[in-house]
C-alpha cells in the first residue's frame, strides 16, 4: 500500500543523495563549462539552449536566468541567451516542413555564430533533434555543451563538454540540471560582472 509520508521522505533523500553525487562526480565538468561560458560572455557571444519536454522548460528557465539575472544583489547587463524551444510558429513550421528532428538544427543554422555556445539538455542523451542541433553547431563552429543524465547516451559523443547527472531517475536528473544551470549562471554573473 502506498505510504505518502515514506514516499516524501524517500524522494527528498534520493534528491539530496544525487546532489551529493553531483559534487563528487561533476565538479570538474561544471568548472570546465563555467570557464567556457565566462569566456563566451566576455566576448559577447550568445548562449543557445534546446531540449524536449521538461528539458525544453529547463532551457527556457536557464536562458531566462542568464538574460534577466539570477543574483538579485548584482546589477548587471543582459547576457545574450536564447531558448530555441519558445517560438511555437518556428517549431510547428519546422516540424511540418522539415521534420521535428531538424527544428533545433535549423534554428542553430539561422542564428548560431562561431564562438556561441549551444547547451543541449537531455535526460536520456538520445534526443535526435538535440543530436542534430549539436552536429549543426559543430559545422558552424559553436561550442557544444550537454546537460545529460546517467552515462550521457548518444549525445555525449556530440559534445565538446558535458555534465552527466549521476542518476537513472528522470526527476532527479531534471532537478540536477536546474541546480547545475543555476550554478553556471551565478558563476558567470559573478566572474564577469561581480567586480565592476
Amino acid at each position: 500500500m502506498f505510504n505518502r509520508s515514506s514516499f516524501i521522505l524517500d524522494s527528498l533523500k534520493e534528491s539530496s543523495d544525487v546532489k551529493l553525487k553531483i559534487l563528487e562526480t561533476c565538479k570538474e565538468d561544471i568548472e570546465k563549462v563555467a570557464d567556457v561560458l565566462v569566456k563566451a560572455v566576455r566576448k559577447s557571444r550568445k548562449i543557445l539552449f534546446c531540449g524536449n519536454g521538461g528539458s525544453a522548460a529547463d532551457s527556457q528557465h536557464i536562458a531566462t536566468e542568464f538574460m534577466i539575472r539570477l543574483s538579485h544583489d548584482l546589477d548587471r547587463p543582459a547576457i545574450g541567451a536564447i531558448a530555441l524551444t519558445t517560438d511555437s510558429s518556428n517549431l510547428t513550421a519546422g516540424g511540418n516542413d522539415i521534420g521535428f528532428d531538424n527544428v533545433f538544427a535549423r534554428s542553430v543554422e539561422g542564428i548560431g555564430n562561431e564562438g556561441d555556445v549551444l547547451i543541449g539538455i537531455s535526460t536520456s542523451g538520445n534526443s535526435q533533434n538535440v543530436i542534430l542541433a549539436m552536429r549543426k553547431a559543430k559545422e558552424k563552429k559553436l561550442i557544444t555543451v550537454g546537460l545529460l543524465g546517467n552515462t550521457g547516451g548518444k549525445l555525449i559523443a556530440e559534445c565538446d563538454y558535458s555534465i552527466c547527472i549521476p542518476s537513472e531517475n528522470v526527476q532527479r536528473i531534471q532537478e540536477g540540471h536546474i541546480t547545475v544551470g543555476h550554478i553556471l549562471c551565478e558563476i558567470t554573473e559573478k566572474e564577469v560582472y561581480g567586480d565592476k
